[in-house]
This record gives C-alpha cells, structure tokens and sequence, in this order.
C-alpha cells in the first residue's frame, strides 16, 4: 500500500482549502500590521537622552537639563569632592553619590514642565547652594 493510497483516517492529511489559506493569510497581515504600529507607537513615545553630572564645590554642571516629555532620561552622576544628592522632587527621585563611585540612573520625563533640582544632603551648609534645573518640553 502506498502513502496515497492510505485512508484519511490512518493519518493521511488533507490539502488546505483556498478559504482557509485566504483567512491565514488576512489573519498574518493583520498580525504583522498590529506590530508595525506598535513599534510606531513606541518610537512616539519619545527618545533617550544621556546626560553625565557633576556635583563639585556645591554646584551641579550642567546645571540645567533640557529634555522633551516621554523621553529616557539617563543620568550619570558623580562627585570627587564629598558625597551629594541628585534630587528631583515630582519624580521622586533622591540619587546619592560618593567621591569616585559615579551611580547611573534612569528616569521617563512623562511630566511637563519645570523642576528644581537640588542637594538634599545636609552635612555641610554648602550643600543648600546647588540648584539646578530640568525642563520637560510639552509633547504637541
């Protein structure tokens, strides 16, 4: 007995009729289409920025970051004097630097606006003197 000759039921399998490879077909483009527009989407959101800071003699350089809503921010503070903070008070965030151990971090600027940073450190009254600023331009 040869392989065409063998029933449907002894595990012979059948040709895919036209509508179904129509359907595969329509289901695939669609998939495809679903993650085209996904990846868009995800472009939309906004791109990453790096920035490296410094804290030293009670000022941050650069004092002022500029970055648009929905971008990656990503920071890369460090200090050689005596330790100071990164703190940035609507995004929570309050970063802790030692002299010659620089940290990295990551924050989405999903806020508009302007926002203070600051040293939150109190060890030395200098500390009180660093400002600095990060502006988030409004997505349109």
């Amino acid at each position: 007995m040869t392989f065409s000759s063998l029933p449907a039921s002894a595990g012979a399998t059948a040709r895919p009729r036209r509508g179904a490879l129509r359907a595969d077909r329509r289901w695939l483009a669609f998939v495809l289409t679903l993650g085209v527009l996904g990846l868009f989407a995800h472009a939309q959101e906004g791109g990453e920025r790096k920035f490296t800071i410094s804290a030293h003699k009670y000022a941050f350089s650069p004092a002022q970051i500029d970055v648009r809503q929905d971008d990656l921010v990503r920071v890369t503070f460090s200090t050689d004097d005596i330790p100071h903070s990164f703190t940035i008070d609507k995004y929570r965030i309050a970063k802790r630097v030692e002299p010659g151990k620089p940290i990295v971090f990551e924050f989405r600027a999903d806020q508009p606006g302007r926002f203070p940073i600051y040293c939150n450190l109190t060890a030395d009254d200098g500390c009180r003197k660093m400002i600095g600023e990060l502006i988030v331009e409004s997505r349109k």
